[in-house]
């Protein structure tokens, strides 16, 4: 706890004591938001818990529970979904066990879906720890996990 306060006001000080780069600086040294951290965010800027939550619900790139080591994006926009998206999406879900929105037992990875990923033209697209792959098929997914395997 002594660690998370230091970092915290670490972080404060280098983001000017603004909530969200605060938050999204916690994010990524801890991969996502515990509740001790932000309630020493709270503490530390003065902002109720509940105003603090807020926001850390409201933005969809906040995670309130431990992420995998490789986080999978699959696009759901128009342009994928109607090159399949969705058989991509399935594929994903049955290799590794996982719903969107959970993370794999073995915290290696966490799925979940986007409305766009601005690369139209490479649907179906999905993303694995920041990696872009296009034009995805079913067969394709399961050459890509086993890469990351």
């Amino acid at each position: 706890m002594a660690e998370l306060s230091q970092v915290v006001g670490e972080l404060i000080s280098r983001n000017g004591g603004l909530l969200i780069g605060v938050l999204e600086d916690v994010q990524d040294r801890y991969s996502y938001l515990s509740e001790d951290a932000l309630r020493e965010v709270s503490k530390r800027l003065r902002i109720p818990l509940r105003d603090v939550y807020g926001v850390a619900t409201f933005y969809r790139a906040f995670k309130l529970k431990p992420c995998g080591k490789y986080l999978i994006n699959v696009c759901l926009g128009t342009a994928c979904h109607v090159r399949r998206a969705t058989g991509v999406l399935e594929t994903i879900r049955r290799e590794l066990n996982v719903e969107v929105g959970e993370t794999t037992e073995d915290m290696k990875f966490t799925l979940e879906t986007v409305n766009c990923l601005g690369a139209c033209a490479l649907g179906p697209i999905m993303v694995v720890g920041g990696k872009y792959y296009g034009q995805m098929t079913p067969q394709k997914v399961k050459k890509v996990l086993k890469e990351y395997a």
